[in-house]
């Protein structure tokens, strides 16, 4: 059954209809569910494992049947270790649909389904009793709820409910405690991702607007593999504290809780930055640990790389200063569903009067509408500069420049360099800024919002002029995949009309480039997986396999490849350029060629040609090293495109990887091919 769904196109911004399979959800959200990442998680199912063998014998040596609760059970995999180990009979919950389907195949195929049953609902509309889903309460408790923040996806409801309704008193739990842990540090490179930091343009300091600068921020975690932030980018200004435990076989609150740790500075510095990670206990006596803790803290041991489970950064509301041996404390508060931290000298912690510190709120829309890579990427010093200087040798004085990007700072340059006239769009909260950071500046006047799109403009919303300078950088909230940017394009093609005939167009092109590459961990959550190391059963079948393997539908994906080190096998080649100064062609554009090495797949991204010498990069930012080391822009995600596995060596040692791009005008997408 085919069925069909509107969908804004970030290239084009039309609304288009798609045609899609009932089997959608199934295919596509399974495979980007990270279910590939979890299973070849070897620490992890390890030390579930041998957490939950060692809870079945503590119930077995009570002489009790062994009942389980598997609460989120995904694949069925937790629940098939528990039988395995000996347990009399699982009860597992799953309320995605598509995968409780899944994991009922992976239970049979298996053969545990006499001892497995799988619920197809949120576990806190399971029911205990004769005719409920379960026959009795279960003794074990198995979870696994959490994310990167720990508590993020509902654990503390559910929990809180399972052992209210669920679960018997003095149960056994695998995990059974959580500590989360946490460093108060300064860091110039993560604090701006937080807040807007003053920039020099034509020898005047430009200051941000005071509602984004004395403004709290998101309450969303930043959530990153830390192991890629550099030690040397930050600066410890406290220990390592432990904020807060949760025994997982006791009765779990999600009410509101403080938790507070107290420390003597190591040095003085910023407060800004929170670096946060949580470890399991899958034992009572604590002694099989999975940890979260990043690569730097493991100066000898093997470092388990993850990605459905990462550490955490929280931006302080307030930076302030603290004094080497100044006594502090570092508070934690959490409700059901996030966590925010908070800082005071140690001498106002227990003042009467003093209130636990709200969540933090962003009341200047800058946090909201803006990811924390845009908010690097306006404080990013050096592209700044390329922007002015790229403006600066198109601008004159009798220049009417047209702005055409989401929230950007070039109105603001083009004003300050000397433009006569400066329009941008605006419908979003976002552009609005441009216009406090001139009134924050004192610079009000000359520079005009339009709240329309591109294609409503007239020449009387000029003043019956022409655009004599169309800027972009280009920038849109939409964007996922590089080329989704290609808006700028469209909507230079929409004012064609209204451009003089020989305007300057900035960018003036753009390039895709592609590297066909090798990835240290990335690879895993799109590889096959096969049997659980040291634990003899298949949590795969052949269709939630089929729909891991992103070959299937011949996409990349977007991957911000900072935080993924990759190994470049080819050199940067650039498959196809896009001529701003020309208008959208009718006809496709194509390139072929091949790639000789042996990858996990390409990664590709744009680069963007402000004048015919000056360049920015949304990619690679450095020329790749002799040992194909690559560094990469924070700023934006890059596309990957996976094969289905690793391109085979030929009999000279190397393997030729055949490509084919078509950008196709009418859906602002490029289709790509891959062949070996």
């Amino acid at each position: 059954m085919k069925t069909f769904c509107g969908r804004a196109n970030p290239s084009t911004g039309a609304l288009d209809w798609v045609e899609e399979s009932e089997e959608y959800d199934y295919h596509q959200e399974i495979a980007r569910s990270c279910y590939a990442d979890m299973l070849h998680d070897h620490d992890r199912n390890k030390k579930y494992y041998q957490g939950i063998r060692a809870a079945v014998a503590r119930v077995k040596a009570r002489g009790e049947k062994v009942i389980i609760l598997d609460i989120g059970t995904g694949t069925g995999l937790l629940s098939m270790m528990a039988v395995t180990a000996g347990a009399d009979f699982c009860y597992a919950v799953e309320v995605f649909k598509p995968m409780a389907e899944a994991a009922q195949c992976i239970v049979e195929k298996n053969g545990f389904s006499e001892n497995i049953k799988i619920i197809n609902k949120h576990s806190t509309d399971v029911t205990v009793g004769p005719d409920g889903d379960m026959q009795m309460k279960a003794n074990v408790l198995i979870t696994e709820l959490f994310d990167t923040e720990l508590i993020g996806e509902g654990a503390l409801p559910s929990y809180e409910h399972a052992h209210q309704n669920l679960v018997q008193e003095g149960c056994e739990a695998v995990p059974h405690r959580a500590t989360v842990y946490a460093r108060l540090v300064e860091s110039e490179l993560l604090w701006s991702w937080a807040q807007l930091q003053p920039a020099e343009v034509e020898g005047v300091r430009l200051a941000p607007p005071p509602a984004v600068a004395h403004c709290a921020g998101a309450h969303a975690v930043c959530d990153i593999q830390l192991s890629q932030v550099s030690p040397h980018s930050f600066t410890p200004l406290g220990p390592l504290c432990s904020m807060f435990s949760v025994d997982f076989s006791k009765p779990v609150s999600s009410a509101f809780q403080s938790h507070s740790s107290q420390f003597v500075a190591q040095s003085g510095g910023r407060a800004q930055v929170v670096l946060s990670w949580w470890d399991l206990d899958m034992d009572p006596s604590g002694s099989i640990v999975c940890t979260m803790a990043p690569s730097w803290t493991y100066p000898h041991g093997v470092f388990q790389w993850r990605d459905h489970w990462m550490q955490s950064v929280y931006f302080l509301p307030v930076e302030s200063r603290v004094r080497e041996g100044e006594e502090l404390s570092l508070t934690v508060c959490h409700d059901d569903y996030s966590l925010w931290y908070s800082l005071q000298p140690h001498s106002q912690q227990d003042l009467p009067s003093e209130a636990p510190p709200s969540r933090p709120c962003c009341t200047c829309q800058a946090h909201l509408v803006w990811t924390r890579p845009r908010f690097g990427e306006l404080n990013d010093r050096r592209r700044t500069e390329s922007y002015v200087r790229a403006l600066r040798s198109v601008l004159r004085e009798d220049s009417v420049c047209l702005g055409v990007s989401d929230g950007s700072l070039l109105p603001v340059f083009a004003h300050m360099i000397g433009a006569k006239k400066v329009l941008f769009f605006g419908p979003s909260d976002a552009s609005r800024f441009s216009l406090q950071v001139l009134e924050a500046n004192s610079m009000k006047g000359g520079v005009e919002l339009l709240e329309i799109r591109p294609k409503q403009l007239t020449s009387n919303d000029l003043g019956g002029e022409q655009i004599s300078v169309l800027m972009g950088e280009p920038y849109f909230s939409t964007s996922l995949l590089p080329w989704h940017s290609l808006f700028f394009w469209y909507c230079r093609t929409a004012l064609a009309g209204l451009l003089q005939p020989r305007a300057a167009i900035l960018p003036c092109s753009a390039t895709l480039h592609m590297v066909a590459v090798e990835f240290q961990d990335l690879w895993r959550i799109r590889a096959p997986c096969g049997t659980c190391e040291g634990f003899d059963v298949t949590p795969m079948d052949e269709m939630v396999q089929r729909s891991l393997d992103f070959r299937e539908s011949r996409e990349a994906e977007p991957h911000p490849l900072w935080e993924y080190p990759c190994r470049a096998l080819t050199q940067a080649t650039a498959v196809m350029t896009f001529d701003f100064t020309q208008c959208v062609p009718q006809q496709p554009i194509s390139s072929q060629g091949s790639l000789i090495g042996r990858c996990h797949g390409v990664a590709l991204w744009m680069e963007y040609h402000l004048t015919d010498d000056i360049t920015v990069s949304a990619g690679l930012i450095g020329p790749i090293s002799e040992q194909g080391e690559c560094e990469w822009s924070r700023h934006r995600k890059q596309g990957v495109y996976f094969f289905r596995s690793p391109c085979e060596s030929s009999g000279d040692g190397r393997a030729a990887v055949s490509y084919s791009f078509t950008f196709e005008p009418s859906l602002g997408d490029i289709k790509m091919d891959f062949s070996v």
